[in-house]
């Protein structure tokens, strides 16, 4: 399979680098992979959608929490840590 058949058909690496994208700045090669995939992939699009408002969500869950004083602790967020790996497994 060509390179860019492997850009254009790999979703599950196309949401691994939006949510990078959410954490870091992603490389040249990252960036132009990503934009190429999301310019045919609709799935990827809503997906790049809904993870950037569920972001914006947490990020002011947290913000508010801590004027209030209330964090999560260690033990439940390795939990969720774990769920997700699992979750991101299946595929």
């Amino acid at each position: 399979m060509s390179y860019l058949k492997r850009v254009i058909y790999n979703c599950k690496k196309a949401t691994q680098l939006i949510e990078k994208r959410e954490m870091e700045r992603l490389t040249f090669k990252e960036a132009f992979e990503l934009r190429l995939h999301l310019f045919g992939c609709s799935f990827c699009r809503i997906y790049k959608k809904q993870s950037a408002v569920i972001n914006q969500m947490v990020q002011q869950l947290f913000h508010d929490s801590s004027h209030s004083g209330a964090k999560l602790d260690d033990d439940f967020k390795q939990e969720l840590q774990g769920r997700i790996e699992n979750e991101l497994n299946k595929n």
